[in-house]
Formats: C-alpha cells, structure tokens, sequence
C-alpha cells in the first residue's frame, strides 16, 4: 500500500492520469479494476476514473509493491543541447531568447533538440525538475513562435504559472512587441491595421482580406517605422528597406508577415508571403522577424505572479541576428 498527497503541480488532474503518470508498469485494465474495486481510493473513498483531484487530496493504492517500480530512466532531453539564452528567471517562470532555427516544441522531423527539452534539460540539472517524482510538475512553454522567427519565450516552471500566464495570453494583459525589416516603405509612419484572416490548415498558410468573409478572424496590427535604409537597395538598384517595430493586438497565425505582405510591404527573406525574386536579389533567405520586447501589464489579479506588473523584458540589439546585417540601423 502506497499513499500520494496531491499539491498544486498535480491538482486538476484526472485520476487515471495522475495514476498512469506515477505508475507506468501497472496496465490500464488493472487501474480501471482497481478503481472499480475501491484498492484505489481518494480520501479514503470511492472514487472515479473521472474524478478531479485537488490539492491536500489523498490517494490511497492497496496494490502490489511490484507496480510502484519504476523502470531505470531513460529521458530523452538528457540529449537536448544546453544551449539557452535566458533574459530572466525566477522560482516560477523562466524568460528565453529563442534563436531562429530552433523549435519551441518537437514535430516530425524533431522530437529531441527542440526549446522545451532544453529547459527541462537545464532545470533537470538544476535539480528543479525531477521526472521521478510522483507530484512532479513537467516544464511548460507559455507561448511558442515559429522555427523561422527567434525571440522571446516564456516557461513555467509550475502549475500555476501556467494555469496564470495562460489566462493573461488569453486575456492580452502582456505586450508582445516584433522587429522585422520589410521591402519597401509602408503606406503611413505608423498605423494600427485592421482587416481579416482565413488559415488554411492543410498548407500552413493563411490570406487576408479588407472586409469580412466566411470563416475569417479579424486581426489588428500596429507597426511603426523606426527608419528607412537605401543601402541594400543599392545591391539591387530597386527599392528602399524599412525597420518596424510591430506589436500584436491580435496573436494570429503567421499574422505579421501575412499582414505586412498584404500593406504591400512584405518581410525581407520571407519566401511564404514576400517576393523570391527581392530576396534573391538582397541574397537572404531567412525572415527578418524577431519577437524582441514584452511588457507585463496586468489589469486583473496575477496571483504569485504580482511581482511581474510593469516589468519589461527585451533582447539586446547586438544578439538579434539581422541587427548584424544593417550596420545603418
């Protein structure tokens, strides 16, 4: 017999989860009649595969010592670079540099060296982060940005942050602030820009319109031009370059390039939605994209996050690759 007591990194979990997460070895038939058969109880009751736990719950397991083995470990971010750029950390939350070409999470062609198993990696390190632990809480990404586009990314590094942040994301109390370089010049020095978007999810690829139209989402986007540069246009003979600094009002899919493209100012080495032909003729093929500044500025309570309002986190212009690339900005 075996008892757990359930904290906060637990809480909220289903029964079945929190047991399939804790004892591997025990087969899904034996939990559901162990279950059935009250040798798995919460606080001394009956309790459903269903059933919700909460913190200071206890769950009670009259099995065989043999199902609390757990096999010889075996984690695959052990083998993720520890290769991190860190803006901030404290107990609860971790601030990241995400540099282009790396993955937020893993995909089919990725599964070990992507952001996530880097932290878990680093905080396993650490000591903050222990698998083995039956009330262990797995590291989060608060938000996640493309493979293509390198900036700021939030872990959690408990239930909390996480079940915080994503409300405050939902609820647009952070400032998510981009710097990218377009082909040519926008139509005003600044703008906020509203029209509509459609995904389609079968190429990744989103279009968008000036007006409503069946299935779109409207997107708001505010850019201002911080300088305009004549010196690669040289190389080409053709046009202008502009550095904006864009802040999304709106989070969605591909939402800057898309728009920007469709004000007719695509990103430099954007190949989706710009011109090939201009970034063949400036020789880049990466988008000049960067998440480099977010605001915390929280209207409602933040809990054990409070300490967060009003501070501001920014990538240095020096790491920011493209930065390099413009000498004249």
């Amino acid at each position: 017999m075996k008892s757990f007591e359930i904290d906060s990194n637990s809480a909220n979990q289903r029964l079945d989860k929190f047991i399939t997460k804790n004892l591997p070895n025990l087969p899904q038939s034996l939990m559901y009649k162990y279950i059935r058969t009250k040798k798995i109880k919460v606080n001394r009751k009956r309790a459903e595969i269903s059933t919700r736990l909460a913190v200071g719950d206890i769950v009670d397991m009259y099995i065989n010592d043999e199902f609390f083995e757990k096999p010889d470990p075996h984690y695959d971010f052990l083998h993720a670079s520890l290769d991190l750029h860190i803006l901030y950390e404290d107990e609860n939350i971790i601030i990241l540099d995400k540099k282009v070409g790396l993955l937020s999470h893993p995909d089919d062609n990725e599964y070990v060296d992507t952001l996530i198993s880097r932290v878990k990696h680093y905080l396993y390190d650490k000591g903050e982060y222990d698998p083995e632990s039956p009330t262990v809480f797995t590291p989060a990404l608060i938000n996640r940005i493309d493979r293509n586009t390198g900036g700021i990314v939030m872990a959690a590094k408990n239930a909390e942050t996480l079940r915080i942040m994503n409300q405050k994301v939902k609820d647009r109390e952070l400032h998510k602030f981009y710097i990218c370089v377009t082909h040519g010049i926008p139509p005003k020095t600044e703008d906020l820009v509203v029209d509509y978007l459609i995904k389609d999810e079968s190429k990744n690829q989103v279009k968008v319109f000036d007006r409503q139209v069946p299935g779109s989402k409207e997107i708001k986007t505010y850019y201002k031009v911080l300088k305009t540069d004549k010196v690669l246009a040289q190389r080409s003979g053709k046009r202008n370059i502009s550095l904006l600094e864009v802040e999304l009002l709106t989070g969605r899919t591909h939402q800057i390039r898309a728009h920007m493209a469709f004000l007719g100012c695509p990103l430099v080495g954007d190949g989706k939605y710009g011109s090939n032909a201009l970034n063949k003729e400036l020789g880049y093929k990466k988008q000049f994209l960067y998440s480099y500044k977010l605001i915390f500025d929280f209207t409602t309570d933040a809990g054990i996050l409070s300490y967060l309002n009003g501070k501001e986190f920014s990538v240095p212009m020096d790491d920011i690759w493209f930065a390099r690339e413009f000498p004249n900005f």
